[in-house]
């Protein structure tokens, strides 16, 4: 069985991954799977619904042992809900109780209250931090569902891996998580994501296949 520590090493191993798990996988899935994961470069599957889009990252983070961070996509879906948000009412607990023991110095109040501990990790941000298992598999569900504004939000994290916070900084996966990104082709994903990704069109398996 591949461990957690393990990737697939050619075409082959990584149709007998998929198809390990119960995975109807054609060659051409198997092979730009097999390139994703060599390359570190994120997966995107575009394809009618229920063809087995969501499936490919589900088997992955099975079959290799790694954590599945699944993002739901949908209509009005903010960096909020998606990537993080600030806990305001812990924030104003802090500040209150440093007026309260008369600390007054501003800029070291700024500084304490936009401390990671108050930083709520949304699964975006989840998906740069370190694994024991190693890197998660982040799956970006129907990416064609959200607004144009978060796809284009979503350049940096499937350039770079990583996130900016105005009043924290920079943070970067120092592993790259396995991508997945899922459409049906409701409307048309930008080409500027596209080019970030690999691509593959998902069809329904054939009938000799389902029969195999």
């Amino acid at each position: 069985m591949t461990t957690a520590s393990e990737l697939p090493r050619s075409v082959d191993a990584t149709l007998e991954l998929l198809t390990s798990q119960g995975y109807l996988a054609e060659r051409q899935l198997a092979t730009v799977t097999f390139l994703a994961l060599r390359m570190g470069r994120p997966l995107f599957l575009e394809g009618e619904a229920g063809v087995g889009k969501t499936e490919v990252a589900k088997v992955l983070a099975a079959a290799l042992g790694r954590k599945l961070i699944r993002l739901q996509c949908y209509e009005g879906l903010d960096i909020a809900s998606a990537v993080y948000e600030w806990n305001s009412a812990a924030q104003m607990i802090a500040i209150r109780l440093a007026e309260a023991s008369g600390d007054t110095d501003r800029e070291q109040l700024s500084s304490d209250i936009f401390a990671e501990r108050y930083l709520i990790k949304r699964p975006l941000l989840q998906a740069l931090e370190p694994d024991v298992a190693g890197a998660p598999v982040l799956l970006i569900d129907e990416l064609d569902r959200a607004d144009e504004a978060f796809e284009a939000y979503l350049l940096e994290i499937l350039s770079d891996f990583q996130v900016t916070i105005p009043e924290f900084g920079t943070i970067q996966a120092p592993q790259p998580p396995i991508v997945i990104v899922t459409s049906n082709r409701t409307r048309e994903i930008h080409d500027a994501l596209k080019r970030r990704c690999l691509y593959h069109w998902v069809d329904y398996p054939s009938a000799d296949r389902e029969l195999a």
